[in-house]
């Protein structure tokens, strides 16, 4: 990683007072010598869901957008401030693919870094076992270009970008030999 977009580098004012006395206190953290504020990066939240069609294919995505334009991606993105997990993930597959949810377990979670704005954006991905109402007639909206299914074990890994992906699916091909 790239220690010019680490949060701790790219913050370098108090938002609470302005001051430039914001130091870093910490891998993860930044303290105000002047009015002592102090803010922790924690990790933002985000959902993903593993989807399979009748042949037992996995459902991914085209990114529309960037970071990383064009290549392979889970469908799914962040949680909202007011909303659980699952419920951000019944609200991106509707956003993205115009598409019902009617089953959902929960499958595990991965740590990711998302390069956003010109920063690390650390995330804890949730990611889903989902079973749709239906696969037919979705339609790629909001930030996909296109919906593929592909074979687990012929899955590219390196057309996925980020980690957490890339781990879901390893970890996905070791349970489902």
């Amino acid at each position: 990683m790239d220690s010019k977009i680490h949060p701790v580098n790219v913050f370098k004012f108090c938002p609470c007072c302005g001051s430039s006395n914001y130091i870093t206190s910490g891998p993860r953290s930044k303290h105000c010598e002047d009015c002592s504020f102090d803010y922790f990066f924690n990790a933002s939240a985000a959902a993903s869901a593993l989807i399979f069609d009748e042949k037992g294919r996995l459902m991914l995505t085209r990114r529309a957008i960037n970071p990383h334009k064009g290549k392979l991606d889970l469908p799914g993105g962040f949680v909202e401030h007011d909303e659980t997990a699952e419920q951000a993930i019944i609200r991106e597959l509707n956003e993205e693919l115009g598409a019902e949810v009617e089953e959902m377990s929960f499958f595990g979670t991965f740590p990711n870094q998302y390069e956003f704005s010109g920063m690390i954006v650390f995330t804890l991905d949730s990611t889903f076992i989902i079973k749709l109402k239906s696969l037919e007639n979705l339609k790629p909206q909001d930030d996909i270009t296109a919906v593929e299914y592909h074979h687990l074990h012929d899955i590219d890994l390196d057309e996925l970008p980020f980690l957490s992906m890339r781990n879901t699916i390893e970890q996905l091909q070791k349970t489902r030999k």
